[in-house]
């Protein structure tokens, strides 16, 4: 069975997360992802985890990819997947998949999941952030609504889904006025779009529905597509909005 300090990564991946900054040792990435050194060990010998860089001293070294594979993992598994089936699914993504394209695959799985907010106490919420977390980590967190206070003294409100990017936005160099307001223009915008699909939707799929409604078969076929309607709508508007930002980035760079 390979090890840490046994496995060498030599492919075009290995290097980009050799170069990535930071970097973790197992310990490290453990604390981060909130799961055992045991727990990363054990997915590394069942390749749902590429082998760390090897580095001096034979110390292995994690990067940015290896956490972002983990969150999905995680989000993964909180859709109830067993262990066998996620294997099966990661077998199907594209091997060099950067950090940011793992953390966009892991929002689009999360974003058709049922709600996920739970009752944590602070031991809990800090081993699941990976990290420590001070009154002020907690009041930015709270201001980007990944949690609320609660009236347990200790015991916060969490949204599981965004406490990760969350945990990661309170380490960006940005001032967190700018962040609040990102969060505002994205919210204001995904809404007016959210509304304008549901009555695109309700008008030229919905109202054939209502006219049809005692046809048993075309009811079955309207209820499968509202559930997949959600997962199919987010994707397109994560792709778009991807490339609708490298286009303005692209254009901003040539005018500074």
């Amino acid at each position: 069975m390979a090890t840490d300090t046994e496995s060498v990564s030599t492919d075009a991946g290995a290097a980009r997360r050799g170069a990535e900054e930071p970097t973790f040792t197992v310990d490290e990435l453990a604390a981060r992802a909130g799961v055992t050194v045991r727990t990363i060990r054990f997915y590394g010998t069942r390749g749902l985890l590429p082998p760390p860089v090897i580095g001096p001293r034979r110390v292995g070294h994690y990067g940015q990819d290896h956490l972002s594979r983990l969150a999905l993992i995680e989000e993964l598994q909180h859709q109830g997947m067993t262990l066998a089936a996620i294997e099966r699914y990661l077998e199907q993504l594209p091997p060099d998949l950067s950090a940011h394209d793992l953390a966009i695959h892991r929002a689009l799985v999360a974003s058709w999941a049922p709600d996920s907010a739970e009752d944590v106490p602070r031991a809990e919420l800090e081993r699941r952030a990976g990290r420590a977390l001070g009154e002020e980590d907690l009041d930015r967190l709270a201001a980007m609504s990944v949690l609320a206070r609660t009236e347990v003294p200790g015991t916060y409100r969490v949204d599981l889904g965004l406490l990760r990017l969350g945990v990661q936005l309170l380490d960006v160099p940005i001032a967190h006025e700018t962040i609040l307001a990102a969060r505002t223009v994205l919210l204001e915008h995904t809404r007016s779009a959210a509304h304008e699909l549901s009555r695109l939707f309700r008008d030229e799929v919905w109202g054939s529905y209502r006219e049809r409604e005692s046809d048993p078969e075309h009811v079955a076929a309207m209820r499968s597509l509202s559930a997949h309607m959600q997962p199919m709508v987010v994707q397109a508007l994560v792709t778009a909005f991807q490339r609708s930002l490298k286009e303005e980035l692209r254009e901003w760079l040539k005018e500074s």
